[in-house]
């Protein structure tokens, strides 16, 4: 069963899109006893293979992004403030007064203008992120200088919480998958497999790109997390996925259209082994698999994702049975796909 204990230390790592070494370290250390090969590439990407029971009849290749979303320090101001910039996608509506960490140790906060002080039309708009800024409580930029430079990460201040059968954590994406990959190479497998886990995914699916240059697999299976829009206020017929039903399997985003057997695969495994399952039920978003998939001469790929709720926010929701849910499939499939199943 996959370990929570593992994905909480994983999400308490600070790891913006280019700044993922913390949390590569950690991932270095948790697999090396159990990895037959292992490097790290030019841009930071953990390639690791697992030498299993027998050859495959089909390469795989399993990826999970080590990277989270959050921002990153341009400027500082002579009055002591910061000005930042988005690494990745993040809803804007969200940051103003949120607690952050900068480089993961220097505490803050995100502000704007007063709401007492705003003017007309200002208090019914969101505030633009160049009207942001983040405040250390430094008095001016000299002291401010003394803790932080320009080009320095900053990412979201959110506990991990695992509480009433939910996980409760910023980093869930794609941290939940990278725990699961995680927990697959210490065991035993059938057959050989490469895992990958990807720097940079959040900011253009950079990584994973010359990652599978490098793997050059046949097949390839993403895991990943998934935004869940079953909250208030949204329409059933645009909720993608809901927290609590299962691993989710896409058919098609905006990068990707899955390779079809490989699904249908994936469906099979799950009714045979009475796991719950569900489809993300819109065309939106991508993943790793994006990059993957057009590499070299094609990979066939798929991906099995965790359904998240606030994703690319400052903390985002799972439920735990759908993790270890995951995992069942993301094991079986990953065994099934090596064994030459799935075939065109």
């Amino acid at each position: 069963m996959a370990d929570i204990t593992l994905l909480k230390q994983l999400c308490e790592l600070c790891g913006i899109s280019g700044r993922e070494h913390k949390v590569a370290d950690v991932i270095i250390k948790e697999i090396s006893p159990y990895a037959t090969t292992l490097q790290k590439d030019a841009l930071g990407n953990i390639i690791a293979f697992k030498k299993g029971v027998k050859e495959p009849a089909v390469r795989l290749m399993l990826s999970a992004h080590m990277d989270e979303v959050g921002l990153m320090v341009t400027y500082i101001g002579e009055n002591g403030l910061l000005k930042f910039a988005e690494v990745g996608g993040i809803d804007r509506r969200i940051l103003c007064a949120k607690p952050v960490l900068i480089n993961g140790v220097i505490p803050g906060v995100i502000g704007a203008k007063p709401i007492h002080l705003l003017e007309g039309d200002e208090r019914g708009k969101s505030v633009p992120v160049s009207d942001m800024y983040i405040d250390i409580g430094a008095k001016d930029k000299e002291e401010a200088e003394k803790y932080v430079s320009p080009g320095d990460s900053i990412t979201f201040d959110a506990g991990f919480h695992s509480d009433r059968e939910t996980i409760i954590s910023r980093a869930l994406d794609d941290r939940a998958g990278c725990a699961i990959l995680i927990d697959m190479i210490k065991e035993e497998l059938p057959y050989d497999m490469t895992f990958v886990f990807c720097v940079q995914e959040e900011v253009g699916l950079r990584g994973s790109a010359t990652a599978a240059y490098t793997v050059d697999p046949q097949a390839a299976l993403v895991v990943e997390t998934t935004t869940a829009g079953d909250i208030a206020g949204v329409e059933p017929n645009r909720q993608v996925c809901h927290v609590g039903q299962g691993p989710v399997l896409s058919f098609m985003d905006h990068r990707t259209i899955y390779d079809k057997p490989y699904f249908d695969l994936a469906m099979q495994i799950a009714k045979e082994q009475n796991i719950p399952c569900q489809t993300k039920q819109a065309v939106a978003g991508g993943n790793d698999a994006g990059a993957i998939h057009t590499t070299r001469g094609g990979v066939r790929t798929m991906a099995v994702s965790v359904a998240c709720r606030y994703l690319h926010g400052p903390a985002s929701l799972i439920a735990e049975q759908d993790y270890h849910d995951t995992e069942r499939l993301v094991r079986e499939l990953a065994i099934r796909m090596a064994a030459g199943e799935g075939t065109l």
